[in-house]
C-alpha cells in the first residue's frame, strides 16, 4: 500500500510492516507464502555457514539454503533481509558475504542472540563491537543492520554513534513499550514528562535521524504498528502474530496501519515517524 511503504536504509520496500526473522522464515515454502501475500520485504530466519540444530531458535540450514532462496527472490524483484548469527567474527563475514551476493538489500547482524553473545561476546568490549562491525562493513556492499541485544551494556548515543561511523545503517530494536502507556494517536501526546518510552525510541533519539530503527515485539495490529512509528520506527517487525495467524497477519496489520494513516489524514507513515510528543515538554 503506497501509504505504509517506506525507505529503509536507502532501500525502497513496500510496506513498512515485516515479519520478524524466526517465525515462518527458515524453509523455502513459508517463505514463499509470505512473498505470494505480503508486498514487503521479507527477513529470513538467522543462519550461520553450516546450519545449526540447537538451540531451537536458531535451528537452520545453513547460509547456501538461503542464498539459494535469495537468488529466487531477487529475481522475482522482492526486498530480502538475511539475518547472520556466527560463532566467530570470521563465520559472520563469511554469512554476511554470502547473503550480500546473494542479492539481499539488506543483512541484518544478529548480535541479540544468546549463542551470539556466548560466542563471539561482541558487547563484551566496545573495541570487540568496532572489529566486527568494521570486518564486516568492508566485506559486503548491502545495507547493514544491527539486532542490538535489548540489555545492551553501552549507552544507545555511543552504540548509535558507532554505527554511523561504520555505516550501519538500521538498528533492529526491542518495542518495550510499557503497557500501561497512553497515547493519543490523533496528536502523538503521551502524559509525562519526555523520556526514552523503548529501546526503538532511545535509539532514535540518540541517533539524531541518521539511523534508521526498526522496532520488533508487542506488533499485533496497526495500531502498534502506529505507535511504534510514532515512537521513531520505520518499520516494524511481527513474529507472535505471524505464528499464531499465518502469513496473513502481515496483510491485515499493513491494512489496519493503511486505515489509520488515512483516518488521520496522513500520506506517508513517514510522516508520523518520530513525532510522540509530552504533554509535559
Amino acid at each position: 500500500m503506497e501509504r505504509t511503504s517506506i525507505r529503509l536504509g536507502g532501500v525502497e520496500i513496500g510496506s513498512s510492516v515485516m515479519n520478524a526473522s524466526g517465525p515462518r522464515s527458515a524453509e523455502r515454502g513459508e517463505i514463499f507464502e509470505l512473498s505470494a501475500v505480503h508486498g514487503g520485504a521479507l527477513v529470513f530466519k538467522s543462519c550461520n555457514v553450516a546450519g545449526l540444530e540447537a538451540p531451537d531458535n536458531l535451528k537452520n540450514r545453513g547460509v547456501e539454503h538461503f542464498a539459494a532462496i535469495a537468488r529466487e527472490l531477487t529475481a522475482r524483484g522482492k526486498k530480502v533481509i538475511g539475518s547472520v548469527v556466527g560463532a566467530s567474527e570470521e563465520e559472520f563475514i563469511a554469512v554476511a558475504s554470502t547473503l550480500d551476493r546473494a542479492g539481499a538489500s539488506i543483512v541484518e547482524l544478529n548480535l541479540a542472540d544468546d549463542y551470539v553473545a556466548k560466542s563471539v561476546a561482541p558487547f563484551a568490549s566496545f573495541e570487540r563491537l568496532k572489529s566486527l562491525l568494521g570486518r564486516v562493513r568492508a566485506e559486503t556492499n548491502c545495507v547493514l543492520a544491527v539486532k542490538v541485544p535489548p540489555n545492551a551494556p553501552f549507552e544507545p548515543r555511543a552504540i548509535a554513534d558507532l554505527f554511523k561511523a561504520t555505516r550501519i545503517a538500521i538498528a533492529v530494536c526491542a518495542n518495550d513499550l510499557p503497557k500501561d502507556l497512553e497515547i493519543d494517536l490523533a496528536t502523538g501526546t503521551v502524559s509525562g514528562k519526555p523520556r526514552a518510552l523503548s529501546q526503538t525510541h532511545a535509539y532514535f533519539r540518540e541517533s539524531e535521524g541518521l539511523l534508521d530503527v526498526v522496532a520488533v515485539g508487542g506488533i499485533n495490529t496497526g495500531r502498534d504498528a502506529y505507535i511504534a512509528h510514532l515512537t521513531g520506527a520505520k518499520a516494524s517487525q511481527v513474529g507472535s502474530a505471524l505464528m499464531k495467524e499465518g502469513a496473513g497477519a502481515l496483510g491485515r496489520i499493513d491494512r489496519e496501519l493503511d486505515a489509520l494513516l488515512a483516518g488521520h489524514g496522513r500520506k506517508s507513515v513517514s510522516e508520523i515517524v518520530g513525532q510522540v510528543r509530552f504533554a509535559e515538554s
